[in-house]
């Protein structure tokens, strides 16, 4: 019998708006979930998301089935020109551990 992995796969996706991007958003603020929305009827689920200060303007936190719906996503909001994405396929840290520690027999 098979097992599958029943966790959905997690994504940290770091934003970076371009100069059009922050002029869309000081006019219409919430233009960013109308964005959320548009995302999610991608397939994505959005699980959480910061504005954060430094070098990214937002990190989010998503699920995604696969790595392609994930590069789908980032050429769909990156070919409007507004925000630059970075995509980080995120391994759970108990996950991480258990393969870590997988002995060789």
């Amino acid at each position: 019998m098979l097992h599958h992995h029943l966790a959905v796969p997690r994504y940290v996706l770091l934003s970076s708006l371009t100069c059009e991007g922050l002029e869309t958003i000081s006019k219409n603020p919430s233009r960013i979930l109308e964005v959320n929305r548009e995302v999610e009827a991608i397939g994505v689920k959005i699980i959480d998301q910061y504005a954060v200060l430094g070098p990214y303007d937002f990190v989010t936190i998503i699920e995604a089935p696969d790595d392609a719906t994930v590069a789908r996503l980032s050429v769909a909001l990156g070919s409007r020109g507004t925000v630059k994405i970075t995509s980080l396929p995120a391994i759970p840290t108990k996950e991480f551990v258990e393969k870590l520690s997988w002995k060789k027999t």
